[in-house]
């Protein structure tokens, strides 16, 4: 997709991978719709990339009802959805709350599936769209302390081959993002429980994963929306493991050839 004098909107763009997308977008011509529950800080970076604020809690499921038809009422038509938000809680299920389940669940998987189902019918009728899922390469290796972070990002990586097969032959284009350890706030929450720290830290000895940067992962993102693939994964070295999840969704693929998609 050319993202010259395209709408991008990123939910949790307030810092981290959300606000460098933002930049990213912006620096390619689009013109950017924020999401973020942070409104000072999504009101200054719209100002400064030229694009629109949207204030919104993802953990309230009124807020995500209205979103998308609030963001086009406002802004205009969206041409790329980025489901970026994310949260974790690093403990063990033992010790999760139960609206602490309900909140990570909401945001991580609920929602982006939600915003999906309210943009998708837009896109279609425009004839053109872009959906980038940000998931993890936790949805297909479970660190202990991460059991409900892991499932909402498999659900969230199962979901997007889902759209996948949903959209086959039709002008939305899918794009995936696994990733292991990127340095933000939210991978420094990992310390806070010991087994989590340790699994990290095992991982890292035995240079089966590294962190990968942020530009770079912000960087091919961006591109896998303006060529249109299916995937970004990192570090490399980790690829095998999103690959062995992959392959039944593959398989799924190839035993449905020649079954149409009905807009």
């Amino acid at each position: 997709m050319e993202l010259h004098g395209k709408r991008v909107l990123v939910t949790g763009a307030s810092r981290g991978i959300g606000e460098h997308l933002a930049r990213r977008f912006s620096a390619a011509g689009a013109t950017v719709a924020l999401v973020a529950r942070s409104a000072d800080r999504i009101e200054k970076l719209a100002a400064d990339l030229g694009g629109t604020a949207h204030p919104a809690d993802l953990a309230d499921p009124a807020q995500v009802a209205t979103l998308i038809n609030h963001v086009e009422d406002v802004a205009g038509p969206i041409d790329v959805l980025v489901n970026n938000a994310g949260i974790d809680v690093t403990k063990s299920i033992v010790d999760h709350r139960a609206d602490e389940l309900l909140r990570i669940v909401q945001v991580n998987l609920t929602a982006p599936m939600e915003l999906c189902r309210q943009v998708l019918p837009r896109m279609l009728h425009r004839g053109r769209g872009h959906i980038v899922n940000i998931s993890s390469l936790a949805s297909c290796g479970v660190y202990p302390g991460l059991a409900s972070y892991s499932a909402t990002k498999a659900g969230l990586s199962h979901f997007t081959a889902g759209l996948r097969a949903d959209l086959k032959g039709l002008p939305i284009g899918t794009t995936l993002v696994e990733m292991a350890g990127v340095p933000t706030d939210m991978l420094a929450n990992v310390d806070t429980y010991e087994p989590t720290r340790r699994s990290f830290q095992r991982g890292y000895r035995l240079h089966l994963v590294t962190d990968t940067p942020l530009d770079t992962i912000v960087n091919a993102t961006v591109e896998a929306v303006e060529k249109d693939r299916r995937h970004v994964r990192y570090p490399r070295r980790a690829v095998l493991f999103p690959l062995m999840a992959e392959a039944p969704r593959r398989i799924t693929e190839v035993l449905l050839t020649g079954i149409k998609s009905q807009p």
